[in-house]
């Protein structure tokens, strides 16, 4: 009999606010340890905290993006234990009434539509961060008080295949990192732990009641993730084929090694001593607020999908690739509407115009991101000057070769594009007569190919093309040398001249 895995995940998300969650330090990544610090954030005796109010919108835009329920009335509770990162032996996070309630997204893995329900998302700080290292261990804690989501998934991810199970967790995290980039309140840089998932499994057979749950800690990438996944299930399902138990505890995953091992025991919401925050007043929230926040929404990232392939005629893949980074889409929706307006007089053009963007967006600009090993959110490139390449590409004035080489030209080193284009001889080669002495030159020299194709080797016919567009250069017209190399070869008793 198979074994059946279940998985809930409680993700982490650091908001994109200028200050802390109850206090003005500065959340800006990075600096000397110890110097974005304060009495509050600190945990020194007699300092009180302020709610920042932006974390308590950015929380309701993420609430209301993910369908869920608004809390009106919230507050604050404190979550009690004792690690070295937290200087005030408790954390301020939300138990008994968090902000957001019972919502859902939906995702599609292998054609298999799935919604995902949403247990809860509260506001909660961050804690500090402990540098360890051959000499022991210190502690840095300018991530104190840092503001933090933390959304709560129900166990919805069952599946008896550890293949799908880590598919379909991973296809849930990167909805959600684009819903939190597209609502611009978290970064979700990865690396820098400003988004990171906690993975609930447990194993057992199908219809029975749930097993034993481990609880693998702050992982921060999407393929580390997977294989944590597929490792734990087959830890799991070893000991449990054994004949053993599994211990309900807090693991953590090396990726070098391709392991995980056991950090402390699982403590329940009991172990925690949790109370009301007595710092802090309660949270009322307007339905005027929540109507403002939600009539101020952005366009998602899957309601731009829908719309590119709608308006564009533009693929589901390439739409997917397009929406996959809200750079990425801003990139391509500058270029169409700037490359649409400088074409609008030739209602064709204009059409064509957006669709090369999108081309160019997914296609080549992706490939030279990737060459070049930067993030999407680093890419720094001038849409003016992609917009007169597609002017040029479009408008038939330099060949999709000259294009590609000018396109990396302008990511790679800024160049300007027509100096680059005239220096370099790439302006297309459209004059008839140039370009039927570079054909009849080729037929000439190739007198027995031009015979095999008109007895009706067609095949030939790629190899004349390629041996003209070498004749005409980097700026040979492909079109223009196809529509004259056809003639040319039909044309009866063709004798060398």
């Amino acid at each position: 009999m198979k074994w059946e895995t279940v998985i809930g995940l409680e993700v982490h998300a650091e908001l994109s606010t200028k200050s802390k969650i109850f206090c003005s330090c500065t959340t800006a990544y990075g600096g000397e340890p110890n110097t974005h610090v304060c009495p509050v954030c600190a945990g020194i005796p007699g300092a009180l905290p302020v709610l920042n109010r932006e974390v308590v919108e950015y929380a309701l835009r993420l609430g209301l993006a993910l369908n869920c329920s608004i809390t009106r009335q919230c507050k604050f509770d404190r979550k009690n234990y004792f690690y070295p990162d937290l200087p005030k032996a408790y954390q301020v996070s939300q138990l008994y009434t968090p902000i957001c309630r019972d919502g859902y997204l939906e995702i599609d893995v292998n054609g298999r539509n799935r919604k995902i329900r949403i247990r809860e998302i509260h506001m909660e700080e961050d804690a500090g961060k402990l540098n360890h290292s051959s000499h022991g261990s210190l502690m840095d804690f300018n991530r104190c008080g840092v503001p933090l989501l933390e959304i709560v998934t129900h166990p919805d991810f069952i599946n008896e295949d550890a293949a799908n199970a880590a598919a379909e967790v991973t296809a849930c995290l990167e909805k959600l990192r684009e819903t939190l980039l597209y609502l611009d309140i978290c970064d979700c840089k990865m690396q820098e732990g400003s988004m990171r998932a906690d993975i609930n499994l447990s194993v057992r057979r199908p219809g029975e009641d749930p097993g034993v749950r481990t609880e693998t800690k702050n992982m921060n990438s999407f393929k580390a993730i997977g294989r944590a996944i597929e490792y734990e299930i087959g830890r799991q399902t070893e000991i449990l084929e054994d004949g053993g138990k599994i211990v309900q505890e807090t693991r953590r995953w090396d990726d070098d090694r391709g392991t995980s091992y056991g950090m402390r025991s699982k403590e329940n919401a009991q172990d925690y001593r949790y109370f009301p925050e007595p710092d802090l007043l309660p949270i009322n929230i307007s339905g005027d607020w929540i109507a403002q926040v939600k009539e101020n929404l952005p366009e998602l990232a899957f309601q731009k999908r829908e719309r590119y392939m709608r308006d564009y005629g533009i693929s589901a893949d390439e739409a997917s690739v397009l929406t996959c980074h809200k750079n990425i889409s801003g990139l391509f929706e500058t270029l169409a509407q700037k490359s649409g307006a400088v074409f609008a007089a030739n209602a064709a053009s204009s059409a064509n115009a957006a669709v090369e963007s999108a081309h160019l967006v997914s296609g080549e600009i992706m490939r030279l991101i990737k060459n070049a090993n930067i993030l999407p959110e680093d890419l720094n490139i001038s849409t003016d000057k992609l917009v007169t390449l597609i002017g040029f590409v479009t408008g038939g004035k330099i060949n999709r070769a000259s294009y590609k080489e000018t396109v990396e030209a302008v990511f790679t080193n800024n160049v300007n594009p027509e100096n680059y284009i005239a220096d370099k001889g790439l302006m297309m080669v459209s004059d008839d007569k140039a370009v039927t002495e570079a054909v009849e030159k080729i037929i000439a020299k190739n007198q027995d190919s031009a015979a095999e194709y008109r007895a009706g080797k067609e095949k030939i016919f790629g190899f004349l093309m390629g041996m003209v567009m070498k004749e005409l250069g980097k700026g040979g017209n492909p079109e223009l040398a196809k529509k004259i190399l056809s003639i040319k070869l039909k044309e009866a008793n063709y004798e060398k001249s």
